[in-house]
C-alpha cells in the first residue's frame, strides 16, 4: 500500500512543475527564432537562468518571447529535486519595419509658463490628435 501512495505521490509530483509564460511586445513576428532548450536555473527557478541578449540574434527587436518547461525539463528537475531547474526560452524576432511605413511624429508647442488650464488643454488635443492618427504626439514646452 506503501508503494502506490509514493508512486501516486511521484506521478502527482511530476505534474505540479507544467509552467509556460509568453511575453509579447507587439511587432510583427518573423521567421527568425532563437531556442535554448537546456537554460540552467537552480533551487526551483529561485536562481534564474543567464541572460539571452536578443540583440544578438535579431537585428529587428524582439515579437515574443516564450518560456516553458519541456517534458524532458521536468525530468532532470524532478531528478535532482529541483537544485537544478532547467527551461526552454525561445525568442521569435520582430520583422524588418516595411518601406513605405513612415511614422509621422507631431509636436505642440506650449510656452513654459503658460497657465495650468492651457497645459492640460494641450495635453487633451495631443491625446486626441494621437487617438485619431494612431502616431505619437509630442509637447514640447519653449
Amino acid at each position: 500500500m506503501k508503494k502506490y501512495a509514493l508512486l501516486l505521490a511521484a506521478i502527482a509530483f511530476m505534474f505540479t512543475g507544467c509552467y509556460h509564460a509568453q511575453i509579447t511586445t507587439g511587432l510583427q513576428s518573423s521567421n527568425e527564432v532563437y531556442q535554448k532548450a537546456w537554460a540552467a536555473s537552480f533551487i526551483g527557478g529561485l536562481v534564474p537562468p543567464s541572460i539571452i541578449n536578443a540583440e544578438q540574434h535579431c537585428t529587428n527587436g524582439v515579437a515574443r518571447v516564450e518560456t516553458r518547461h519541456s517534458f524532458l525539463n521536468m525530468i532532470a528537475q524532478m531528478i535532482t529535486f529541483s537544485l537544478y531547474s532547467p527551461m526552454e526560452i525561445t525568442v521569435v524576432c520582430a520583422a524588418a519595419p516595411r518601406a513605405d511605413a513612415t511614422i509621422e511624429t507631431q509636436t505642440i508647442e506650449v510656452a513654459k509658463n503658460s497657465a495650468p488650464d492651457v497645459v492640460i488643454e494641450t495635453f487633451n488635443e495631443a491625446v486626441k490628435r494621437s487617438a485619431e492618427s494612431n502616431q505619437p504626439v509630442y509637447v514640447s514646452f519653449k
